[in-house]
């Protein structure tokens, strides 16, 4: 039996355990004899300390119930100090001293941040920018993500790495490389850009075609003679770098999973952290070769926005769809914001939360100690640099002893939903290539259409359009501006056998080589629809819309449509604005059996949106797990079969009341547990066992 196992049978792991085998089995992200259900999680850097301070630093992680580190993605230098000279004694005593402290470990290959000796005996392994200047040595991802030197050398560490651990019982999985960005325009990346080409299109007069290249005699002779940009060129071009892009991080991975995986043990996961919304290549391609989905969540803004961040949750949770970890996230504040100020007290602990509704297994904070020097010395950490607890480490350690009293309970659960939203890279890619107007941000959309939907639902998938769409009751495409085939006949069989189906502005405009399709918006949905769209509109002022859901506003955007068929109903108007908008269709909608397409032409403000997405989504029969609760208070409910659980966050700063519809066991009370309704204080959680 495993060292770990061992000790940890001894401990509080224990009840989670066990507890967790009286439930009936369902895949989650990952599964851990040795591990609870539940991780809170650290990054720890033991490279850049003495050993000496390694046990007080681990000590103060196991009193705040951490039971995962991080370790080792950013150490090229310290493993492999040259090359093919290897040091692995402190990373042994790394492990084993987490292990002493029921702590269990996942690995980084370090191949983010390759070492000094790398980048000067092999320049050519760096980057090349858009503008053609070569990255120099001193930061990170300073490397050309196509470099064939490169990824042999990246292979070789990873290796070593896995020969090493690959078996190790307290590592339970692998983390590769770091945060995925930037792409590269050195020769070789030209060069496989070309073929990539060439395979997908056979001869250059198709690609002349697809792409429409007559336009400023873009036509081609060859191949070679495309050019390589990121902006500024034909769409066509531009999407199709994208794909290759995808395609190049996806093969960047398999160069390091295919010498780890053959060397580990199977329970050990091979994972990336992503960084939500960042849509350089398109994230379902690059992990359909990884066992898990892991993410960093970061607050962007001033203001934590929860619906933002919630649909980033969901979003990474569909790319695997199944569960999932946060990788990093902040202990109240960043260091690369204009201002850096921090969650307010009680917010970090709302996040964690959140995160573990959303389908989270594990949460970790980056990072554990302050670091005495780098670029990131004012980030938020755990412990300062003296070695001591900062004023967050209490929250933290809350949370971790929530998450051991609530794991075995929420041991296998997962979200379940009757509702998804469509997140599509090509039609983001798309608009931002070309927006029309400045502030048609496609990501800002989707959240628009994701909060009322959340509100009303509870839970919502976001989910690819190649993924299958049974079981959902209503499926919301926000702006799905490429419409390729295969997407299409998906659509149209969802509706035809009783799905609800709302598409937003700007949705079927192009094919899948980024053309406009002849038939006008929603292209080949048109005629399921019963109508179209006659014209598009960027707007500088709001107009107005109204109907029998109310009145309310468009902003950005506008397009004027148009109905075909008797059977498709007209249930928003414009109002008198800029004339050609004037009394004209805004949204329409038609029945398809038990089905239903609806078209929105409009950016509507929130409230109206609401309306009309609380509106569909009754008629689509979803109901609310726990109905009635007030603005602001997010309910998830993750759960097995007949077992499930409610976790309830007020994400306002006052008190709010929940009634619940069935008396639930409250898993974090000390008193009694029974309850049939909870006081939530300012950021407050209750997480709740609900009644069969």
């Amino acid at each position: 039996m495993p060292k770990f196992l061992t000790s940890c049978l001894t401990s509080v792991f224990a009840a989670s355990l066990l507890a967790s085998l009286s439930l009936p089995a369902e895949p989650q992200a990952t599964a851990y004899p040795s591990a609870p259900p539940l991780l809170l999680g650290a990054a720890w850097y033991p490279e850049q300390w003495p050993e000496s301070q390694w046990d007080t630093d681990l000590a103060k992680m196991e009193a705040a119930h951490i039971h995962l580190v991080r370790v080792g993605e950013f150490a090229w230098s310290t493993m492999e100090p040259e090359e093919g000279h290897y040091n692995f004694t402190w990373l042994d005593h790394a492990i084993e001293k987490a292990a002493a402290h029921h702590i269990v470990v996942v690995l980084g290959t370090p191949t983010a941040a390759p070492p000094a000796w790398l980048t000067t005996k092999y320049p050519e392994t760096l980057r090349i920018d858009e503008n053609g200047v070569r990255d120099e040595h001193g930061n990170r991802q300073q490397f050309s993500f196509v470099n064939t030197k490169y990824r042999q050398l990246a292979r070789g560490i990873a290796a070593e790495m896995a020969k090493r651990y690959g078996h190790n019982p307290n590592v339970v999985g692998w983390q590769l490389d770091n945060e995925y960005a930037n792409d590269s325009f050195d020769p070789e990346a030209k060069a496989q850009f070309h073929e990539f080409l060439k395979k997908k299109y056979g001869d250059i007069q198709n690609l002349n075609a697809k792409w429409a290249t007559a336009y400023w005699s873009e036509t081609y002779n060859n191949f070679d003679q495309i050019p390589v940009k990121p902006k500024n060129e034909n769409p066509a071009l531009l999407l199709d770098w994208r794909h290759f892009v995808s395609e190049v991080w996806k093969s960047y991975s398999l160069n390091q999973i295919d010498v780890i995986r053959p060397l580990s043990d199977p329970r050990q996961f091979i994972t990336t952290n992503t960084m939500g919304w960042f849509d350089n290549f398109d994230e379902y391609v690059v992990h359909s070769v990884l066992d898990i989905a892991a993410w960093d969540d970061y607050v962007g803004a001033p203001v934590y926005d929860p619906f933002d961040n919630g649909a980033r949750h969901d979003l990474t949770r569909g790319y695997k769809q199944k569960n999932f970890w946060v990788m990093e996230t902040e202990p109240a504040f960043v260091n690369w914001r204009p201002t850096n100020n921090p969650l307010e007290k009680g917010q970090v602990r709302d996040m964690a939360w959140q995160a573990i509704g959303h389908g989270a297994d594990a949460v970790e904070y980056w990072q554990w100690r302050a670091d005495l020097n780098g670029q990131e010395q004012y980030h938020g950490v755990l412990v300062g640099a003296d070695g001591n607890p900062v004023p967050v480490y209490d929250e933290a350690k809350q949370v971790g002893d929530e998450f051991d009293k609530a794991g075995a309970a929420l041991a296998g659960t997962s979200p379940h939903a009757e509702v998804a939203l469509i997140n599509d890279y090509n039609s983001r890619w798309a608009i931002d290539f070309q927006r029309h107007s400045e502030k048609f941000d496609p990501v800002e959309e989707l959240v628009a259409f994701y909060k009322p939907l959340s509100e009303v639902a509870q839970t919502v998938d976001i989910i690819s359009p190649d993924a299958s769409l049974d079981g959902y009751k209503f499926v919301e495409a926000p702006a799905l501006n490429v419409l390729p085939k295969a997407t299409t006949e998906r659509l149209i069989a969802y509706v035809n056998q009783g799905g609800n189906l709302l598409l937003g502005p700007r949705s079927g405009m192009k094919d899948e080589f980024d053309a406009l399709n002849t038939q006008l918006q929603p292209g080949p949905l048109r005629d399921l629809l019963g109508g179209h769209v006659e014209q598009f509109y960027a707007l500088e002022n709001d107009v107005p819309v109204g109907g029998d859901l109310g009145s309310g506003t468009s902003k950005i955007w506008a397009e004027q449509l148009s109905v075909q068929n008797p059977e498709t109903k007209t249930i928003l108007t414009y109002g008198p604005s800029n004339g050609w908008l004037d009394n004209q269709p805004a949204a329409i909608t038609r029945k398809v059996g038990k089905g239903s397409i609806t078209y929105v032409g409009a950016w509507l403000d929130g409230a109206l949106l609401a309306k009309l997405t609380n509106q569909l989504v009754q008629q689509a029969g979803v109901q609310p797990k726990i109905p009635n609760t007030p603005a602001g208070v997010e309910v998830c409910v993750r759960s097995r079969g007949t077992h499930s659980v409610a976790i309830l966050i007020n994400h306002t700063s006052t008190e709010q009341h929940v009634t619940l519809p069935n008396a639930a066991t409250d898993l974090l009370a000390a008193g009694d547990p029974s309850v049939s309704s909870v006081d939530l204080p300012k950021y407050g959680v209750a997480v709740l066992q609900l009644a069969h």
